[in-house]
């Protein structure tokens, strides 16, 4: 169940300004950040926002309450799912998550989204296990590309109507970019011994890698 304090902050808040295009969640993320920035909500350069690529090597990733569901729990198994989250300095909640793909409050305490949405302590087999790639919102705006091939099935149809807008092409001219995001593995988790966490999420393309999304956020308070 939400907070009483997550329902007070997003009850002014009109959700149909935010894209959103089934199954282009990517897409739905980046253009998200944009619009917090521009409308106050949050830093104008997007500095307080994290997105967060949820997958694992299997490619199959169980999340609650999601809008695709056809489950009363709203269970769906993505192949990857991604989300933003953003850091509040001030707030009983220093950290909330924007899902729009999600049933839940908009936006939602970081701990009440992994209780209800990931629900780490449901035993699921390891190899459903979700991995989360962490990368900081201004770096991901000036790298981040997609021109949709992913959705294209081997005969070249859409697999799912494709947004009305242009596909995002990244500053430096490149086009399609989204598996490098989008690959995560095990071994790509950070250790306190071998990185230097902080300064991965805060400086590097595809930022760093967790399997803990609430205890990696402590790492960068």
């Amino acid at each position: 169940m939400a907070s009483t304090a997550s329902t007070v902050e997003s009850s002014d808040l009109d959700v149909s300004q935010f894209r959103h295009t089934p199954f282009y969640c990517e897409e739905n993320v980046y253009f998200l950040c944009k619009k917090l920035c521009t409308n106050r909500l949050a830093d104008a350069e997007g500095a307080d926002l994290f997105v967060v690529f949820i997958s694992n090597e299997k490619k199959q990733i169980p999340l609650w309450h999601q809008k695709a569901s056809k489950r009363a729990d709203g269970l769906v198994l993505w192949d990857y799912h991604v989300i933003c989250i953003q850091r509040k300095i001030e707030g009983e909640f220093p950290f909330l998550v924007w899902d729009l793909d999600s049933t839940l409050h908009l936006p939602l305490p970081l701990g009440s989204y992994v209780s209800q949405a990931i629900r780490p302590s449901f035993q699921i087999s390891p190899e459903y296990q979700r991995l989360f790639r962490i990368i900081h919102a201004p770096i991901l705006f000036r790298h981040f590309a997609s021109d949709r091939r992913h959705m294209k099935d081997s005969n070249g149809n859409w697999m799912a109507k494709p947004p009305d807008y242009e596909a995002i092409v990244a500053e430096d001219g490149t086009m399609h970019n989204l598996y490098e995001y989008m690959e995560i593995k095990t071994g790509d988790v950070y250790s306190n011994k071998t990185i230097d966490v902080k300064d991965a999420v805060f400086s590097q393309k595809l930022g760093a890698v967790a399997n803990n999304l609430e205890e990696f956020f402590t790492q960068i308070l």
